[in-house]
């Protein structure tokens, strides 16, 4: 039976990540050292092949996807975007310690929200709507394989509500440039919603041989 591949990759840092900030929509682009990282995780690793590249409409996805896939001209999906943290933006943790609103949605349930941002339930829905899209034109159009360059946020939800192995979001963590290899069987998708994590991605050259 035909399956097809999608492959998910973290974004490089900038330097909202570095610092440790909650950075959801601020377009920030890479820093100069992680463009030389990816530079030489795809010197020493092997990017795969694929028909098609999606990514979210910020430039540190953008950018990443151009250095990982030279050959490919990214599709953008705006709701690949990341999570909208509304009045915490730009904070770190330690910023926000003696934020009522921030322990309340720290602590809260998945309606959960900050202040002028999306509930954790909307990003969740918002995501899930999009990488569904995905799949259904990938088969639509008989694409086999594809990959999504994003956000961490983005990724591991996606992961943790279609994976199998089943896991919390916690599991799926991934460094920049990296991610997962996912095996989509037509029959197990359309009963279950379930997807196959075959793999982590990209492989050492020696071992793609």
């Amino acid at each position: 039976m035909k399956t097809y591949t999608i492959y998910l990759f973290r974004h490089g840092l900038t330097k909202g990540n570095i610092n440790a900030q909650y950075i959801g929509h601020t377009d920030y682009p890479l820093t100069t050292n992680s463009i030389e990282s990816l530079r030489n995780i795809k010197a020493h690793k092997h990017y795969p092949q694929v028909d098609v590249v999606f990514s979210s409409p910020l430039k540190r996805c953008l950018d990443s996807a151009n250095i990982m896939f030279p050959q490919n001209n990214p599709l953008v999906i705006n709701d690949l975007i990341e999570y909208n943290f509304g009045e915490f933006e730009e904070c770190t943790a330690q910023d926000l310690e003696n934020n009522e609103d921030f322990k309340n949605w720290l602590h809260g349930d998945i309606h959960a929200r900050p202040p002028y941002g999306e509930s954790n339930a909307e990003f969740v829905q918002r995501v899930c709507s999009a990488f569904e899209k995905i799949v259904e034109g990938l088969m639509k159009t008989g694409t086999e394989t594809a990959a999504i360059v994003g956000h961490a946020g983005v990724l591991m939800t996606i992961l943790s509500c279609y994976g199998i192995p089943e896991a919390p979001m916690a599991h799926w963590q991934m460094d920049a440039g990296y991610g997962f290899k996912l095996r989509i069987t037509p029959s197990l998708w359309m009963q279950t919603n379930k997807l196959e994590v075959v793999d982590t991605s990209p492989v050492s050259l020696k071992e793609d041989e």
